[in-house]
């Protein structure tokens, strides 16, 4: 795990979200930063590029350009407005094809871990668990076509951080 983690992205340079091939001014506190955020923000200015992980963890950019990381409406449901206010404005997204969905279990969203592929899946030990916490309401293809599109394509990896199940959703170009 990286020095920059979030609650529910671990690890943001491993996934690509953060970048750190050269030096940038953070569009938000204006500060010199060598690791910068490089994923989705919903935010009316469209030029927001550039921030650094602690104005995103201290919520300051999603203040500043009032904005969020992730669209609160595609999620899962959680009881506690703090989880979907920190999930929202104070952790990195992620890039997918279409709309990013987060998953939640136990109530509270799960950890982001990155982009699988079945062969992926199959290497870390979880495919097998994966068929079982696989869910077609969002993904919207029966199991077995997932593994067929999952071995051409890359899933979004998740894992609760309660019970440590491991959920994939994927969407299409």
């Amino acid at each position: 795990m990286s020095k920059y983690s979030f609650k529910y992205h671990p690890d943001p340079i491993k996934t690509g979200i953060f970048k750190n091939d050269k030096t940038v001014l953070c569009r938000c506190c204006g500060k010199r930063t060598d690791v910068y955020y490089e994923g989705p923000f919903y935010s009316i200015e469209d030029d927001v590029d550039y921030l650094c992980p602690r104005c995103i963890s201290s919520g300051a950019a999603a203040e500043k350009f009032d904005g969020e990381f992730q669209d609160e409406m595609s999620t899962d449901e959680v009881s506690d407005p703090e989880k979907t206010d920190e999930l929202i404005h104070r952790t990195p997204g992620y890039c997918g094809w279409q709309q990013e969905y987060w998953l939640a279990c136990c109530d509270d969203y799960c950890a982001f871990l990155g982009y699988y592929t079945w062969q992926d899946l199959e290497r870390a030990g979880i495919a097998e668990e994966i068929g079982n916490t696989y869910r077609k309401d969002i993904c919207m293809l029966d199991f077995p076509d997932a593994k067929e599109y999952l071995k051409n394509n890359e899933g979004y990896l998740f894992r609760c951080l309660h019970c440590g199940k491991h959920y994939i959703y994927f969407d299409f170009d």
